[in-house]
């Protein structure tokens, strides 16, 4: 079938305009830092007679006995080593976090939240579920289910990333409109971006999409080996990077991917080499991130009046 040439204007998402790294600001993290570095930990809780969820098998039977499993051993096990050496290591943890687990296994969302500095960051209710695919009423009524939920834990919770990166066109309104500051579903950036929403602004804060277990170690089928180093040479070149213009550096963690035990072991020894270095970048949170950047545009429009 022949198609017409498409020669008009693309699309484009209409929440904020292009932005080349040469008019990127000039300003410094907290102590002139010019790297802010923060690693997330995905709490998820997922239902039984599901089959969304990332999987070791694709063939797995119903109900899938294999991938649930697999996916339940992070909150029984992995998450409290993960917790143990975020805690030795002195690293602030982004919590990001279904409801849910608040009904399967609160002990563990408490044991990450008595990790000083940590942040607590809304993640859905469970990632059974894409909450790109929900109607505009029921995509509401669960941000503003879970935003209830995460706060009676945590006083303040600023900060959404959607389940599986799932968002319908109404998404960035519903999160303005629900009172968050920032999301972490975009990744096209190194910086923080400023979105405009019908319900005010809202900001993105950089998550990657590479320097993430899931989509590297599991479909994409990287070793644990090869995700370290990724995360290892992201880290040096953005370092590099921040001598000239600030930088956000993210690293996403699953408690059942990098919290199985041979894993877990290559992990920590990367951790430790970034730690060891601690004094070269700010290791913060996205809130944090946020706040500073806000501080940073309310600058740069001073120096425009």
């Amino acid at each position: 079938m022949s198609k017409k040439a498409q020669l008009d204007t693309l699309t484009t998402p209409q929440r904020y305009p292009y932005r080349a790294i040469a008019s990127t600001s000039s300003q410094r993290w907290p102590n002139g830092k010019g790297l802010a570095l923060y690693v997330a930990m995905n709490l998820e809780h997922f239902a039984f007679d599901s089959l969304e969820g990332a999987k070791l098998s694709a063939n797995a039977n119903y109900p899938d006995v294999l991938n649930y499993s697999w996916r339940d051993y992070g909150n029984r096990v992995g998450g409290w080593h993960l917790a143990e050496l975020f805690e030795t290591l002195q690293i602030p943890p982004a919590v990001i976090a279904n409801t849910s687990i608040i009904d399967y296994c609160p002990a563990l969302l408490e044991r990450w939240l008595s990790l000083p500095e940590s942040e607590l960051i809304g993640h859905g209710h469970t990632n059974s579920q894409r909450q790109g695919e929900l109607l505009l009423d029921e995509e509401d009524k669960m941000i503003a289910y879970c935003l209830q939920r995460l706060t009676a834990y945590k006083k303040s919770v600023k900060g959404w990333l959607s389940p599986w990166i799932s968002e319908s066109f109404n998404t960035p309104e519903l999160l303005a409109k629900n009172q968050f500051n920032y999301t972490l579903n975009w990744a096209h950036d190194d910086m923080p971006t400023s979105f405009s929403t019908e319900n005010g602004p809202l900001l993105s804060i950089p998550y990657p999409q590479e320097i993430n277990d899931i989509p590297t170690i599991i479909p994409n089928g990287a070793s644990i080996d090869t995700f370290c180093q990724m995360i290892e040479y992201q880290f040096e070149e953005l370092l590099a990077r921040s001598q000239h213009s600030p930088q956000v550096m993210g690293i996403a963690l699953h408690p059942y991917i990098v919290g199985q035990p041979y894993r877990f072991f290559r992990l920590k020894q990367t951790l430790k080499k970034l730690l060891a270095r601690r004094e070269e970048y700010w290791l913060t949170t996205p809130s944090k991130i946020a706040e500073h950047y806000s501080s940073f545009a309310e600058k740069e429009d001073d120096k425009a009046v």
